[in-house]
């Protein structure tokens, strides 16, 4: 009795692969595009027509509700700087967008003038997506702050001595921060999903952690790139076009204090090590500036 051979490793399931043909007309190549993680599965598909588009099965219900909510909702507002989502299915978790031109900013250096500009251009994108939709009512607190003790649980086998200790600090501190308007965020607004064309335009992709919030939510994970580079932050400023206010400053310590918590959990539980080594590197980052008397988001001094 002959057993079938188990699907390519490389190709989606059948079904999946059925959704997308239904959707574009025949892939003549599937190429796996995953991160390099245990929960990231994304495929290029070429079509027999030239055509280029993205299938992702989402890991959870909950990332496939936001990636499509985004595209159906605030996404086509920005143009060209995004994929445009062609379909999906909610039982399979299954989308398929447009590809989009570039490559990523992660891992690729620029000469300092090029930088600057980049940032600049990058501080007007995530302008952009602040002002897609018009801002919701604040949340009253810090809803990350429900997760800590689960978090500070899983982590603490990996953190370093101290961290806890800051952190608690920091989610006390977290009970006076003003409510802050919440608006379109994309939640993982970093140098790995924003594309630079042959043009010199920018894309961003994947949106899967989307929701509205803060607007502050979109600068953590960028923070870290500007950390030894003032004029990163300022090009990235003046591109946004307004200064943070005092709660905006307020809150982005407390969620790029909660931020780096979270990713080591999950890069200890999900063989993720490059956003555990991050979390490590913001944690101790933060630790410093506020020995030293200085603002997170910048790393200048206060007034």
């Amino acid at each position: 009795m002959s057993t079938a051979a188990p699907p390519h490793p490389d190709l989606p399931p059948e079904e999946v692969r059925q959704l997308a043909e239904q959707a574009v007309g025949r892939i003549v190549t599937w190429t796996d595009a995953s991160r390099d993680r245990d929960s990231s599965r994304v495929w290029r598909a070429d079509g027999a027509q030239e055509g280029i588009w993205y299938v992702k099965i989402h890991q959870n219900a909950r990332f496939h509700h936001r990636e499509v909510h985004a595209y159906r909702s605030w996404v086509p507002r920005l143009g060209t700087a995004t994929p445009t989502l062609v379909t999906a299915d909610s039982t399979l978790r299954a989308v398929v967008v447009t590809g989009a031109p570039g490559r990523t900013l992660h891992g690729i250096a620029h000469p300092p003038a090029q930088q600057q500009l980049l940032f600049h251009q990058i501080g007007a994108l995530a302008a952009a997506i602040h002002r897609s939709a018009a801002p919701l009512p604040a949340e009253e607190g810090v809803p990350a702050l429900a997760k800590v003790e689960r978090h500070l649980e899983a982590a603490r086998p990996n953190l370093q001595p101290g961290d806890e200790e800051f952190i608690r600090q920091v989610v006390a501190r977290a009970e006076d921060v003003p409510p802050l308007d919440r608006v379109p965020t994309h939640g993982d607004f970093q140098l790995r999903n924003l594309l630079l064309d042959d043009t010199g335009s920018l894309a961003v992709i994947d949106f899967e952690r989307s929701e509205p919030g803060p607007a502050i939510r979109d600068l953590v994970r960028l923070a870290d790139t500007w950390a030894t580079q003032p004029r990163l932050h300022d090009a990235f400023m003046s591109g946004y076009g307004h200064a943070l206010t005092p709660a905006e400053e307020e809150r982005f310590l407390v969620d790029s204090t909660l931020d780096p918590l979270s990713g080591i959990r999950y890069g200890a539980t999900h063989a993720d090590p490059e956003t555990q080594e991050r979390g490590h590197r913001t944690l101790a980052r933060l630790r410093s500036q506020g020995r030293n008397g200085r603002t997170a988001s910048n790393g200048g001094t206060r007034a």
